[in-house]
């Protein structure tokens, strides 16, 4: 008899944590704290959030002033790792995060959408938290890279177990319908699905070549959207609207005119 499938994400996410600790993970994980950096750098607010791997700190060149991690408990192995000081480490998973509606001004999910249960139930929990005109940034595996094609055919264990990994043009539908605009994005990670330092590291030359010939064959990529609320506007305070009404009017009263009709006198 089979044992029945574990019904908690964390585990997939365990896997997740150790696999960047090999030295395929330490690649992609430097090209995507670059591009990390360089994207949280020009976003604004008030809290920021990161949903999953609590110890990779991916708002480390983002100014916002209050940091928050929302992540399952760490593997055994990386307790002794040091982790980014967070101004707040919940406990908790991206489908259902401890965070009041709109009450997020940026976002990040680094691997959490296709290493969750339900990655749509994740994108609706980033829309309600996000506050309108908040950034959400996605990190993903590419299926259709050469390292998702070893992983598909070759080796089951190259890439992190029990993922989902999702296609750019998949998840680009799935934020259109939640009203996310995507204003920015990135692929990388063209090095050849090794797994030795060397070979890892002679490959990483073609790191430019693939942005220049097949962008889109990247290992990896890098997402970021804007919450969009339709069919809203910013409203002054009430005291501007009567001060701007009276301007309106005693403008009006100055301009006007008597006609010749207007309580019998002619114009002078």
């Amino acid at each position: 008899m089979q044992p029945a499938p574990p019904t908690d994400a964390s585990p997939a996410i365990v896997r997740l944590d150790t696999w960047f600790l090999t030295p395929p993970g330490q690649y992609v994980r430097q090209w995507e704290q670059a591009r990390l950096d360089a994207l949280v750098e020009d976003a604004f607010g008030f809290v920021a959030v990161q949903a999953g791997l609590a110890g990779f700190h991916t708002l480390r060149a983002n100014r916002i002033p209050f940091q928050l991690c929302v992540a399952a408990d760490a593997p055994e192995e990386l307790r002794a790792v040091p982790r980014p000081a967070w101004h707040g480490l919940v406990a908790g998973s991206a489908e259902a995060m401890p965070l009041a509606t709109q009450s997020v001004d940026l976002l990040v999910l680094p691997h959490a959408l296709e290493y969750a249960q339900d990655p749509h139930a994740v994108l609706r929990e980033a829309e309600r938290v996000l506050v309108p005109e908040g950034r959400l940034i996605i990190a993903g595996f590419n299926p259709w890279s050469l390292w998702g094609a070893r992983h598909r055919l070759g080796r089951a264990d190259w890439l992190p177990q029990g993922g989902q990994f999702i296609g750019l043009h998949r998840l680009k539908d799935w934020l259109k319908l939640l009203s996310f605009e995507l204003d920015r994005g990135h692929f990388g990670c063209y090095a050849l699905p090794v797994a030795s330092p060397t070979w890892l590291r002679r490959s990483s030359v073609l790191d430019k070549a693939g942005d220049r010939w097949w962008p889109v064959a990247g290992a990896v990529y890098l997402v970021s959207a804007i919450k969009r609320t339709h069919g809203t506007r910013l409203i002054g305070p009430a005291w501007k609207k009567r001060r701007r009404r009276a301007s309106a009017r005693a403008q009006v009263a100055l301009n006007r005119r008597p006609s010749s009709s207007s309580h019998g006198f002619p114009h002078e």
